[in-house]
């Protein structure tokens, strides 16, 4: 860059970042709600990362080969909404004014599935840094897998905008230990040291060297002691020197002032509230800006931002004309390529599931797991993922992911993600966010206490993510309550668009899987048992689907007892005892619940007939049960240490247990019980 160029290249970066300032400003003003601090302070981030350094194509938001930026502080996002409107995104200055407001695409904090080029769901503070983690072990993978010489199909950079709030939070410090051990050396985050958290200034509650804690993370560290100037030289370099360094991620301390051009800049009375006229007032005119007018763009940074635009376009078609070169010699690679990136299954991908009958080895559902874990590792090259250091327990090491993902063999399909549950999930969501990948994660499920934060997230941004999660009730035995996730289903189960399977036996565990792998726009669990559970001749894979089904029928059926998972066998033993003593006792498996409550309410009525009590049997708290079943055995206290059978007979789960609450139900309701599933909406 020459001298001459250089002080009109800062000349018109400053009147961007002012105008991205003072936008997003009045964005949140006309809402009268959210966060100006945080825009006002990272808008020359913005304008470096989206301006100078990035690649991608605002008139092709999914462009696979796209640097993937993450707005992990997700309460600036006045600022993202901002930039996606300058750079021609499907944000208008209308939707611009309609932040916060019911229906609109400028929700209060960054949701993908709402706003085009978004890519993850952000707000929950620590969350986007980790996803950032997935989508840098996604495209390392994907390179590993696709790109070949002269063909660099997947070559592209993840980028972070971080604040302390992001960096206190436990889940991106075990997200950024695992990101430093894996060498990921184009994750590269700016990290907004602005001194500030709601409760005010850093040093009430954060004082931590942050860049040496990411050293002894393996990362590489860089600082830039002005991040408020619109001169970006430094900044710049700092990103083109972590560019540089490809075999650690970076961690860039950008030194900000929260709010800078307030008069509240540099205290935390900035962060959470809008300025209010006056202050946007002295602002606007502190940066040449007519304080008269609001979300005022002027045509020259219009046409900055368009040229922007274009040259991303351009980066594009450069990068098409060479896949298609990469699609004449490598045809299949680049077919495969273009079906795991478009989220559809390949074809046939079921046609070597495993099938299970009565006369199959016994086994605990986390066996049967594995085998049909192994299937689909074959079938569906894209399917990657790994355990929380519970490989041995969780069974998902199967043949097709022997070799480990790691930066030695990125190509690789097992994941060592370690003890860190929480960071495992929001990994995973960022596997799932990047796109020609479906990643599965396992552990203990009582664990999902640990990752239910990015599980939530998982649900609401529909990623199909796979929770292996085994040891799935009290029935695990000796390991006791710590272990025993007795609250756990309630929990999972109430979580929108996130389905919850427990299958009772081999053919369930194919269908939980069909089923998950079926719907792209929703995360699975599948709460799989320790313990052996017979296989039945009766039970569907096809049936899950329904959510629940007849088992075992009986002409008359006085009663009905519903069960999943492990207690399926047990209902079935009690029917039978029951039968004999002239009960005619139906039996109902019901693996998951949401699917269920989709089904027609001639298909809802068809399983549990109007009039006929139904008993629940769950080794689980009862909570919920009371919408299906008319009295419930079931585990409401924490479990207990001891052999797994003895700890099941004494919360109840026995034959004799059974037989007896079944026929206080059928003496009860004498034949006529009130239909549970006919409802008034």
């Amino acid at each position: 860059m020459s001298e001459q160029k250089r002080p009109k290249t800062i000349e018109m970066d400053e009147k961007c970042i002012n105008t991205i300032r003072t936008v997003a400003i009045d964005t949140v003003q006309k809402a009268n709600s959210g966060h100006p601090g945080a825009p006002m302070g990272c808008a020359p981030m913005a304008q470096a990362l989206f301006s100078h350094v990035m690649n991608f194509n605002p008139s092709n938001p999914k462009w696979s080969n796209r640097d993937r930026f993450v707005l992990s502080n997700g309460h600036a996002c006045a600022l993202q909404y901002t930039m996606l409107h300058l750079l021609g995104y499907k944000v208008s200055i209308d939707d611009l004014k309609q932040f916060r407001q019911v229906g609109s695409i400028t929700p209060g904090h960054p949701e993908n599935h709402m706003t085009e080029g978004i890519e993850v769901s952000t707000g929950p503070l620590g969350q986007g840094i980790s996803n950032a983690v997935g989508l840098a072990l996604a495209e390392r993978h994907l390179a590993g897998v696709y790109n070949q010489p002269g063909f660099d199909v997947v070559d592209h950079y993840t980028y972070v905008i971080c604040g302390d709030g992001c960096l206190q939070e436990g889940v991106s410090a075990e997200a950024s230990s695992f990101a430093g051990h894996n060498k990921l050396g184009k994750l590269i985050v700016l990290y907004d040291d602005n001194h500030i958290t709601i409760d005010g200034s850093t040093n009430l509650s954060f004082g931590e060297d942050v860049l040496k804690r990411y050293e002894a993370y393996g990362w590489h560290t860089l600082s830039v002691s002005d991040g408020n100037s619109a001169d970006l030289t430094d900044l710049r370099q700092a990103i083109e020197d972590a560019k540089a360094v490809t075999d650690k991620p970076t961690m860039i301390k950008v030194t900000t002032i929260i709010g800078f051009g307030s008069a509240k800049e540099g205290t935390h009375s900035v962060h959470g509230a809008p300025l209010g006229d006056e202050d946007i007032a002295n602002v606007k005119t502190k940066f040449g800006i007519d304080p008269s007018k609001t979300f005022y763009v002027p045509d020259d940074v219009r046409d900055y931002f368009n040229q922007v635009s274009a040259r991303g376009a351009e980066k594009e078609a450069a990068w098409n004309a060479m896949f298609s070169k990469y699609e004449s010699e490598h045809a299949d690679l680049a077919a495969q390529f273009q079906r795991a990136i478009s989220g559809e299954l390949p074809e046939g991908w079921e046609s070597t599931l495993p099938s299970f009958d009565a006369s199959a080895k016994t086994e605990g559902s986390r066996k049967y797991s594995q085998k049909v874990l192994a299937s689909l590792v074959d079938q569906i090259p894209e399917l990657i993922g790994g355990s929380a250091d519970l490989t041995p327990s969780n069974n998902t090491k199967v043949k097709g992911n022997e070799v480990d993902c790691t930066p030695e063999t990125p190509e690789g399909r097992y994941i060592r993600f370690g003890v860190r549950e929480h960071a495992m999930s929001a990994i995973c969501n960022g596997l799932a966010a990047h796109s020609g990948v479906i990643p599965f994660c396992a552990t203990f499920l009582t664990f999902a206490g640990y990752a239910l934060g990015a599980m939530r997230l998982s649900a609401l941004s529909g990623f199909r993510v796979l929770y292996v999660y085994t040891h799935d009730s009290p029935g695990l035995g000796e390991d006791g309550p710590t272990h025993q996730p007795v609250e756990t289903y309630a929990h999972l189960r109430a979580l929108p668009n996130l389905f919850f399977f427990r299958p009772a036996d081999g053919s369930e565990t194919v269908g939980a899987y069909k089923a998950a792998l079926s719907h792209a726009h929703t995360p699975s669990v599948f709460a799989l048992s320790r313990q052996g559970i017979p296989n039945y001749d009766d039970t569907s894979a096809e049936k899950v689907a329904q959510g629940a089904y007849v088992l075992k029928d009986a002409d008359n059926a006085k009663l009905i007892i519903a069960a999943s998972g492990s207690e399926v066998s047990l209902a079935m033993n009690a029917a039978k005892v029951l039968d004999q003593e002239g009960i005619a006792t139906r039996v109902v498996s019901f693996p998951c619940w949401s699917l269920f409550n989709e089904q027609s309410q001639e298909y809802k009525e068809s399983v549990f007939t109007p009039g006929t009590p139904v008993l629940s049997v769950e080794a689980a708290n009862t909570q919920g049960w009371a919408k299906y079943s008319h009295a419930q055995v079931g585990i409401d206290s924490f479990g207990m240490s001891g052999p797994g059978s003895k700890v099941l007979a004494h919360f109840g789960f026995t034959v004799d247990n059974v037989v007896e609450k079944a026929k206080k139900v059928v003496s009860f309701y004498k034949g006529s019980a009130p239909a549970l599933t006919q409802v008034a909406f």
